[in-house]
């Protein structure tokens, strides 16, 4: 077994928060924080998830004012109790200015409307790709 690189180990004893992925440059591209280990995702998603995401990626392209960009792939949190049938679930949050920190801004199925960071409007459930056999 190799020994992780000094970077890659916890600054806490309660394991690693979210933004500590922030400052972690070398971590994997796919890297998933599951209660406070880092988790490294080394095979491919499917291709219904990666249809879903060019599918939202390219609508809130559409839809972003000059001066704005979208990103895609960015970190999240999941778990076995997020996954809701198939069907695309949007949590929202937005950044508190006063604090510097994202709070929860809403939690979305079928529909996605926000004035914030700009007016998006989404309709979640003709994103999502048909799934096949």
């Amino acid at each position: 077994m190799t020994a992780l690189p000094d970077g890659m180990r916890p600054p806490r004893a309660e394991g690693w928060f979210a933004e500590d992925l922030d400052r972690l440059p070398e971590a994997p591209r796919h890297t998933e924080l599951i209660d406070g280990a880092l988790v490294f995702v080394l095979s491919p998603q499917r291709s219904w998830h990666g249809r879903l995401v060019t599918a939202l990626t390219t609508t809130l392209m559409a839809q972003a004012p000059a001066g704005f960009e979208v990103e895609r792939e960015m970190t999240i949190r999941l778990d076995a109790r997020n996954r809701e049938d198939g069907a695309p679930v949007v949590h929202v949050y937005e950044l508190d200015e006063p604090s510097g920190a994202y709070a929860p801004a809403g939690i979305f199925r079928g529909a996605l409307q926000r004035p914030v960071p700009f007016e998006v409007s989404l309709d979640l459930d003709k994103l999502t790709p048909p799934r096949t056999s």
